[in-house]
């Protein structure tokens, strides 16, 4: 049985605008009409009832972690964090709310996902989370990169079958057969190049090197019993104010026109087509798996260049950081840190902290990757379910 699930800041915001006494009536009714489009869309999200219990294992870096971070390093992520979901309450997440992985989570109407390194009461009955602040593909094995996410995991589901055998109630063997292994991680490390490379070809030439590791770490899954694989290539790194506000300004042949940089979206869609192109292979090579590309890049770069359509008015501005137009982004004075300025409200913005996405956001980009349209093949969430 499946139910909408709505998204109230948007109904919110489509209000405060629709009263406004400070807008015009013209602009009203066009933002109005965007706004309405946006509604429409999200209310297409749906809360499925599965069948059985579902059961996902996350792996990436700060754009799905749900306190990874925060556990290794012991501390807590509050206000402003999660000030449009978790309000007082420390979140652990890098957002004023929720991530695309916790309304991926809703959709399927399960709880969301603890951290792995979680010590305090977790709950792993629908799986865990691996994803870490900061994770990166390479270097192999070291801490907290996706081939250790991968260890933790294998680590996990040997401990999880040792309880079952002898009685205590965890995960079992179908549990993890069943399962939904997400993989949403690489915009790191093509960060981390393009801060010591000159060129943007040298660049381009570590790509490969990055998708043999995570070939490498899917077919460590699989060799384990996983059969189900839902992979997010990475956004628009470009289109990041953190990236573009320290950016050469001299360089402004490098910029598309909506504001990105081109030569790390360039990266990114190598990232992805090289991406891509794995998922092609390794459909093939495992004839009884399920693998799910999803079009992540393409996603976020709609939300950007067609901003107004969703009512947001400064796709490039970061909402908590500091310095004002055009990015609002100061290397020395950002979110979390002593002087940073906050936004009334996250829906007028793409960009919470200039790296990672607010809510509104999120829920747009979820909803999106919830609609198949982006996903080959074109399979449902609660496809798994059943």
């Amino acid at each position: 049985m499946c139910n909408i699930l709505s998204y109230k800041r948007t109904e919110q915001v489509y209000m405060k605008m629709k009263t406004s006494s400070r807008t015009n009536s013209t602009f009203v009714l066009l933002a109005c009409f965007s706004m309405l489009l946006c509604i429409s869309q999200l209310a297409n999200v749906v809360v499925c009832e599965c069948s059985r219990n579902m059961v996902i294992f996350n792996f990436g870096d700060s754009n799905s972690d749900t306190g990874g971070y925060c556990a290794a390093h012991g501390i807590r992520f509050g206000y402003p964090d999660g000030r449009s979901f978790f309000h007082d309450h420390p979140s652990d997440r890098l957002c004023d709310g929720r991530l695309i992985l916790d309304f991926l989570c809703e959709s399927l109407n399960m709880s969301y996902l603890n951290a792995y390194l979680e010590s305090v009461r977790p709950n792993f009955k629908n799986g865990e989370n691996f994803a870490i602040g900061g994770a990166t593909i390479l270097p192999k094995n070291a801490l907290f990169t996706l081939s250790t996410q991968v260890l933790q995991f294998i680590r996990f589901k040997a401990r999880s079958l040792q309880l079952q055998s002898i009685g205590l109630k965890d995960l079992a063997e179908d549990d993890f057969k069943n399962a939904i292994y997400m993989i949403d991680i690489g915009q790191n490390d093509i960060a981390n190049e393009f801060s010591y490379l000159s060129k943007v070809s040298q660049v381009l030439e570590k790509i490969p090197s990055f998708i043999s590791e995570i070939q490498a770490a899917v077919w460590g899954i699989y060799n384990r019993g996983g059969k189900n694989f839902w992979i997010h290539n990475t956004g628009p790194l470009g289109c990041l104010p953190q990236k573009l506000a320290t950016r050469n300004a001299s360089n402004l042949k490098d910029l598309d026109d909506y504001g990105c940089i081109k030569s790390m979206n360039e990266a990114a869609e190598t990232f992805n087509n090289q991406l891509r192109a794995l998922c092609e292979q390794l459909r093939l090579q495992m004839k009884d798996a399920t693998i799910v590309y999803v079009d992540i890049y393409a996603i976020k770069y709609d939300l950007i260049a067609h901003s107004s359509a969703y009512g947001i008015q400064n796709p490039l501005m970061v909402c908590c950081g500091f310095g004002g137009p055009p990015y609002n982004y100061n290397s020395n004075i950002t979110c979390r840190q002593s002087g940073y300025s906050l936004c009334e409200e996250g829906s007028a913005y793409i960009s919470w902290d200039g790296v990672h996405y607010t809510e509104y956001a999120n829920a747009i980009v979820a909803s999106k990757i919830l609609s198949t349209n982006y996903s080959t093949p074109p399979l449902e969430l609660h496809h798994f379910c059943t």
